[in-house]
């Protein structure tokens, strides 16, 4: 008999890519979804459930052989309850609360490089947060903690296509917040990781015994810069080099305090995290779950086509 996985978030951009790496290896998949269904919805179990509906979400995790939480958010709406608190923390105190009612030991969790209980940000600290409530259960729990993940259906990407080809403002150049009076003092170094490789990741975990109770920083090979990364899009969509200039950090977190959230494509925390330095080790990562994840020019060259 084939094993069902039961994972939240499973309609979007990591989800997906979850989804689909799950069926082909012949899961059963229940996805917990709130509006937008799956894509591949024929082969899902869609459960239209209610993120902090415990009881609920109990009911529908009972019979499932593991819970792959993925549910995480980067712009709050606080009007509609959509804050970082709210998704990451008590969304997460939620499922695993669900997890442990239903009966279920394997429990893998989205998390995000640069976690931790220092950090400058709302999104890394609640990050944290809800880390500390899974680690504090009686799970069988492995945490992921990816870098910038990229991929074809990815909203950042679709947007540095926009830019490269000036269809995004600010239209005569690619941005990035850079730090220093006019943003010439550099900014955070990045590491990106392919979302076919965070999936595989995931599911890989599911029968990997080395991986439970353990946190893994998850990135790809190659640290780059904003611009190195601008003009690898820019490159592999357009043909060639576009500009590629910086807004300074302190002026776009000023833009965030003064303008309407709505108005901005981007938030405080945003700003921040550019700044910081994105990478990690992955000596730990290759040991235990046996693969490199590929290069970011190698696997930006599989989609870019389709941005």
């Amino acid at each position: 008999m084939s094993r069902r996985i039961f994972v939240t978030g499973g309609s979007g951009f990591v989800g997906g890519a979850v989804t689909d790496e799950l069926i082909a290896r012949s899961f059963d998949v229940s996805a917990l979804v709130r509006d937008k269904p799956p894509a591949q919805q024929d082969r899902i179990h869609v459960v239209k459930g209610d993120l902090f509906d415990t009881d609920s979400l109990a009911s529908s995790i009972t019979g499932c052989d593991a819970v792959i939480h993925l549910v995480g958010i980067i712009m709050e709406h606080p009007k509609k309850g959509i804050t970082f608190e709210r998704i990451h923390v008590e969304g997460t105190k939620s499922v695993v609360d669900a997890t442990v009612k239903a009966g279920v030991k394997r429990y893998i969790h989205m998390s995000a490089l640069g976690t931790g209980p220092d950090t400058e940000s709302e999104y890394h600290r609640t990050k944290h947060l809800a880390e500390q409530h899974v680690q504090a259960s009686s799970l069988d729990w492995t945490i992921i903690r990816p870098s910038l993940i990229h991929g074809g259906n990815g909203e950042f990407m679709q947007t540095a296509a926009k830019w490269a080809r000036g269809k995004a403002a600010p239209f005569l150049f690619m941005p990035y917040f850079g730090s220093g009076l006019f943003g010439f003092g550099g900014a955070g170094m990045l590491q990106p990781v392919y979302v076919k490789d965070v999936a595989r990741a995931f599911v890989d975990a599911i029968d990997n015994a080395r991986t439970i109770r353990e946190t893994y920083p998850l990135a790809g090979p190659d640290q780059i810069t904003w611009p190195q990364l601008h003009h690898a899009v820019a490159q592999a969509v357009v043909g060639k080099k576009r500009a590629v200039a910086p807004i300074p950090a302190w002026y776009a977190k000023l833009l965030t305090k003064v303008v309407p959230a709505p108005l901005l494509p981007f938030n405080e925390d945003q700003v921040i995290m550019s700044q910081q330095d994105n990478t990690c080790d992955l000596t730990k990562f290759k040991s235990d779950f046996g693969f490199t994840p590929g290069s970011f020019h190698t696997s930006l060259q599989s989609y870019a086509a389709s941005l």
